[in-house]
């Protein structure tokens, strides 16, 4: 009945065993421990990108947009374009019939996770896997238009290190168009071609890098990623980028927590002092420990009441261009002076402008410039033009400004985020533009698949559907 070397269950009951390890099973009823056999706990969509390459070579426009980066593309020594950079060139080189056909799509997905439900308690997840096209036009490339959702996976809990199943079929596809390729018709030049495509990176956070990679990122399980199912993955120079977008924004909160003392928020403790006195390093923050409180002595980089107000007025009283930012002030409480509230997108707007002007005149200017410092390489390394001669100068900065960072701030402000920030000039360096591959385009994708959901019951089937229509 089966193929060669296939083998089935001997029973029902092993069967059962692998269906509880794969984390099959239905939900329960309402206030019960009773199962409800007709929904499943655990749903995939797939949505197969095959169908809709071929659509979109239907479209003589669409299909000349899809050959810029080979005739369009200014070659004048500046990098704006994915195919200026080597993890392109790579593929160039080591694949030249592969690179002979302009039309051959170069891809990236991306895989996050959302909440269809508005109430934050839920435990609900939901994670989309969206697939872009690098062959695009720089202004097209990143467009809400061009995304598009390859799997939805929905479930009570995030998938996990389990995520390798349910992307099998989307590996299975791009094996396909990898080996073999579709045959297609190209309205452009009215003819026949075989399509390929090649999967270039993946673009995911830090904890997600671990599930899609396979390297050890939190707890002590290890896996060989699925992503080496594929011919090519072995060779390329970077699998799976980095999220700027989520650095940044924990390096912005941990900053802002510390200099204005959030309580939660900042890193500056007793503990953190306690560390200083352990290894023999600033001496003059030994806490003061009495019977009934202790007393922490103020660092170079504490701001008192005085100074956290000019701080919080600052951001308070700002006056920007319509459409750079919604109502900042609204984040910024003077009766406990601090922030709160912070998206990913204000977080963006303090490391690269905002919070240059808000420390100026209140802090050391030691302390002051080694933290303008931080967020003079956050904008250099997001331009949407890179100067490849400048990358290492710009590392090279880094270093020096995490070694000055060393000396002025506490050793619990040196979380893994902080670390990660070493390791963004090198996938500039290799793949391609900051703004290709950071998650606010997803984010914003995202938030409109969020609204599809009608049915809080289903919200997957209400995405998926809506999707399609």
């Amino acid at each position: 009945m089966l193929p060669m070397n296939n083998e089935i269950p001997s029973s029902m009951y092993e069967a059962g065993k692998k269906f509880v390890v794969l984390g099959m099973r239905w939900k329960l009823k309402k206030n019960s421990a009773e199962i409800r056999k007709d929904v499943p706990a655990k749903v995939l969509w797939y949505f197969p990108p095959i169908t809709r390459f071929r659509r979109m070579f239907q479209s003589a426009k669409i299909t000349k947009d899809l050959t810029w980066h080979a005739h369009e593309r200014d070659s004048n020594g500046t990098m704006c374009h994915p195919a200026d950079f080597p993890s392109w060139k790579l593929v160039d080189h080591k694949w030249p019939d592969f690179a002979a056909e302009p039309r051959n799509l170069r891809l990236a997905i991306s895989a996050d996770g959302i909440n269809p439900h508005s109430s934050l308690s839920s435990r609900y997840s939901c994670w989309p896997v969206i697939m872009i096209t690098s062959n695009l036009s720089p202004w097209l490339c990143m467009k809400r238009k061009f995304m598009m959702l390859s799997l939805l996976i929905s479930g009570p809990q995030q998938p996990g290190n389990s995520i390798d199943v349910y992307m099998a079929p989307l590996i299975d596809g791009l094996k396909m168009l990898w080996e073999v390729g579709v045959e297609a018709y190209d309205t452009y030049k009215e003819e026949h071609f075989r399509l390929k495509a090649i999967l270039l990176w993946t673009i995911n956070d830090f904890l997600a890098l671990g599930n899609l990679s396979g390297c050890t990122m939190k707890g002590y399980y290890k896996k060989k990623s699925l992503f080496f199912d594929l011919e090519y993955w072995k060779y390329l120079h970077v699998r799976h980028n980095l999220d700027v977008m989520p650095i940044k924004k924990n390096v912005c909160e941990s900053l802002i927590g510390m200099l204005l003392n959030i309580p939660g928020k900042t890193k500056d403790g007793i503990n953190s002092h306690i560390d200083l006195v352990e290894m023999g390093l600033h001496e003059e923050l030994v806490p003061q420990i009495g019977e009934k409180r202790t007393y922490l002595p103020p660092a170079c980089y504490t701001l008192f009441e005085e100074k956290k107000k000019r701080v919080c007025t600052t951001l308070l009283e700002l006056k920007v261009p319509e459409g750079y930012f919604s109502n900042f002030g609204s984040h910024v409480s003077m009766q406990d002076l601090k922030l709160y509230g912070l998206k990913s997108h204000y977080c963006h707007g303090l490391m690269q402008q905002l919070l240059l002007m808000a420390i100026r005149f209140v802090l050391p200017t030691h302390v002051r410039h080694a933290i303008i410092r931080l967020c003079l390489f956050f904008n250099a390394i997001c331009s949407k033009v890179v100067d490849v001669g400048k990358l290492d100068e710009i590392q090279k900065d880094l270093v020096v400004t995490l070694c000055l960072l060393e000396k002025y701030l506490p050793p619990s402000f040196f979380d893994i985020m902080v670390h990660l920030t070493v390791h963004l000039v090198r996938e500039v360096r290799f793949c391609e533009p900051v703004y290709f591959r950071w998650m606010y385009q997803f984010e914003r994708f995202m938030k409109i698949l969020k609204g599809y959901v009608c049915n809080r019951n289903c919200p997957e089937g209400c995405t998926a559907e809506s999707y399609i229509v």
